[in-house]
């Protein structure tokens, strides 16, 4: 978690579906509050959300990330949502210093809405706008590994190379036979099976 450019996957990846029952990384206030500490360098200040804003918004996101990649269709409200959630708060553009002017966004947030789960939102809309960004998503290969990322390199097939990566190395060392086809590695649990 952390470490995809677009903190909207990260946010879908605290979702672990691979595990029977799934595996909710933000589920208890104290741990949403964690990470959303670990992303606010990449967000418009504002205050924490709400934990069930958060996770409505995650939702939402990880539906249409997975429908997409599954090629099925998404539901109604994972369309719903992030417009609703980009559309809470509104965005300008402001010229800031004399010197040498740089632009910053401001964030309106006289009528409501939080500006992290915006930008989150609107930086998803973004995403589905974008056909050759979009034909960058993935899902780890790894069959008990349920994370998302961007491939910005098309042979990327794992979510980190240390990881998930390294678990394929070790499953063809130890089974040398076996094409890269024909295993599976558990992420979760460590298990190599063909």
């Amino acid at each position: 978690m952390g470490a995809e450019p677009l903190v909207a996957l990260d946010l879908a990846d605290t979702l672990i579906t691979v595990t029977t029952p799934t595996t909710d990384l933000i589920g208890d206030p104290e741990r949403a509050e964690v990470w959303w500490g670990l992303q606010a360098a990449r967000l418009p200040r504002s205050p924490t959300p709400e934990l069930g804003a958060t996770r409505q918004l995650r939702a939402a996101l990880r539906d249409l990330l997975d429908s997409h990649l599954e090629g099925r269709a998404s539901e109604s409200t994972s369309i719903d949502d992030p417009n609703a959630f980009a559309a809470s708060v509104p965005t300008s553009p402001r010229l800031l210093g004399q010197q040498s002017p740089r632009t910053q966004t401001r964030w309106h947030t006289e009528h409501g809405g939080n500006p992290a789960l915006a930008a989150i939102a609107s930086a998803a809309i973004d995403l589905f706008g974008d056909e050759s960004r979009l034909a960058e998503l993935r899902r780890c290969a790894n069959d008990g590994c349920s994370m998302l990322f961007l491939a910005s390199n098309r042979r990327r097939v794992w979510c980190t190379a240390n990881i998930c990566g390294n678990r394929g190395r070790v499953a063809r060392h130890r089974c040398p036979g076996l094409g890269s086809n024909n295993l599976v590695v558990s992420g979760l649990a460590g298990h190599f099976y063909r």
